[in-house]
């Protein structure tokens, strides 16, 4: 029994420690989901359309004023924004001119965020457009006892480096709070790497795979 309360008392110790490297984290910027809302009224071309250009003119404003790093659509709707802010509440306010958001066009997601591999880059226009294979891990600990999570999360670290030498890593990093992270990666993408993550075999680390439309060279890749 005594041993059973000291390996506890260490689990929670090990798991307390996580925590507390991950709030010393660099989270220097906000990502922002656009995620696509089903339940959204349907408008006249004319008005969609007019929205759509308030929303990019106000990406390219945001973008010249240094305040927006990185943006691209998701196929099938939605997007991402990354911010060069690491204040929620002043990303509000930034967000709060686009057309889109004030029409409550998509759900908002806004999250600190760390590069672990890349990094935002300042593009100039002409830029060609590409597309990614976007992997969106979110976790499920609750389901967890509490000495299981550090653990499963090494395993998963383990495994991002093993994918980042294949070199086919464009992106990666993680958000705050144990909010999970995202992975960045060129050509095709069978699902089954993924899978293969011991975090998400277990059933910690839920995945989405989305195609990213992005400008080349956003994250740092040539």
């Amino acid at each position: 029994m005594m041993f059973e309360w000291r390996f506890k008392i260490l689990a929670c110790a090990l798991f307390c420690l996580f925590i507390k490297l991950s709030a010393h984290a660099q989270y220097n910027r906000i990502f922002v989901f656009l995620n696509k809302r089903t339940d959204k009224a349907e408008l006249p071309k004319e008005q969609a359309d007019k929205l759509m250009e308030g929303h990019m003119a106000n990406i390219n404003r945001l973008a010249k004023e240094g305040k927006l790093v990185a943006a691209g659509p998701f196929d099938g709707g939605g997007g991402i924004f990354i911010f060069n802010s690491s204040s929620i509440e002043e990303v509000k306010r930034w967000l709060a001119t686009d057309p889109g958001v004030q029409a409550d066009r998509w759900k908002i997601e806004m999250l600190p965020f760390q590069f672990r591999l890349g990094k935002d880059m300042t593009l100039k226009e002409p830029y060609e457009m590409v597309s990614y294979q976007f992997i969106r891990y979110t976790p499920n600990i609750a389901k967890f006892n509490i000495q299981e999570v550090p653990e499963l999360f090494v395993k998963h670290d383990d495994y991002l480096k093993e994918i980042k030498r294949t070199g086919n890593a464009i992106m990666e990093g993680i958000f705050s709070d144990t909010e999970g992270g995202v992975l960045v990666m060129k050509g095709d993408l069978d699902s089954a790497v993924i899978e293969r993550d011991p975090a998400v075999q277990q059933g910690l680390l839920q995945f989405e795979i989305k195609k990213l439309w992005i400008a080349k060279g956003a994250f740092g890749e040539r």
